[in-house]
């Protein structure tokens, strides 16, 4: 995969993970901090990710370890919730995956000798 069509598909990801958190909380009464702490982060990234910030992509897998672990524990405490943490938990290893990716071809590329 190219990295331009990864770019888009992890921009995809984190607008889809901002949604689901925008439906997922949309009856909380702490609107504001669920905006702030939930909506927003996926959403500045993706905006770093559309100008192309390497910076970006890092926070995006970092925080992406945080959702997967909020998934987990949601998933976990919450069963009538169990939809919304499945698919968070999904798309948070989709931004995982995407974002390792040049590490890992970098890891196992073939050494060209000197």
């Amino acid at each position: 995969m190219k990295a331009r069509a990864r770019d888009g598909v992890l921009g995809l990801a984190l607008l889809a993970l901002a949604a689901l958190y925008g439906v997922w909380f949309r009856a909380d009464r702490h609107l504001a901090a669920v905006l702030l702490v939930f909506v927003a982060p996926p959403l500045l990234l993706l905006a770093g990710v559309i100008a192309r910030r390497a910076g970006a992509r890092f926070w995006a897998g970092v925080l992406a370890l945080f959702w997967f672990s909020h998934g987990v524990m949601s998933a976990w405490a919450h069963r009538e919730l169990a939809l919304y943490a499945w698919l968070e938990i999904g798309l948070s290893l989709l931004v995982i995956g995407l974002v390792s990716v040049p590490g890992v071809r970098a890891r196992f590329a073939r050494k060209t000798p000197r």
